[in-house]
């Protein structure tokens, strides 16, 4: 059995925020390549030493920016998953969870950059719900396909 399946009008903008993620993470290449530069960090280091980021700002503030776009990679995926196949049944709402899932994690970025842990809170706990609302929309629009069979 076969389901044929027709893209929304609207889907146009799901795409628009799926390639905004192309932004973000060219903001974290930025933040996280000037850290890097400004604490002496060479590569191939992913990381400075916690012996070294406890004595160094400059080395801390390098960790924190690279675990901020390291957590972005991480969350990448699912969430484009969850914004893809939500957008074929809401590709409004979808598209919008899918904008404020990247303003919040540039708000993730910035934060964590400049103040460390405590920065994250905002841009995580916008992102995290973001997440959430997609994938149940995701989890929703997958039923209905199965459903369909």
């Amino acid at each position: 059995m076969a389901i044929n399946i027709t893209l929304p009008a609207e889907y146009g903008y799901v795409l628009l925020a799926a390639t905004s993620t192309y932004f973000v993470n060219f903001y974290h290449i930025v933040l996280t390549s000037k850290a890097r530069k400004t604490s002496g960090i060479k590569y191939p280091a992913a990381y400075a030493t916690n012996e070294v980021a406890d004595k160094d700002p400059k080395a801390f503030a390098f960790n924190c920016t690279q675990r901020a776009h390291a957590n972005f990679t991480e969350n990448l995926t699912p969430f484009i998953v969850s914004l893809l196949v939500a957008g074929l049944r809401f590709p409004v709402v979808a598209a919008g969870l899918g904008a404020a899932w990247s303003a919040t994690r540039m708000l993730y970025a910035y934060g964590y950059a400049g103040q460390g842990p405590k920065g994250r809170e905002a841009g995580a706990i916008g992102s995290r719900l973001a997440d959430i609302a997609l994938a149940g929309m995701a989890v929703f629009t997958s039923y209905k396909f199965v459903q369909a069979l």
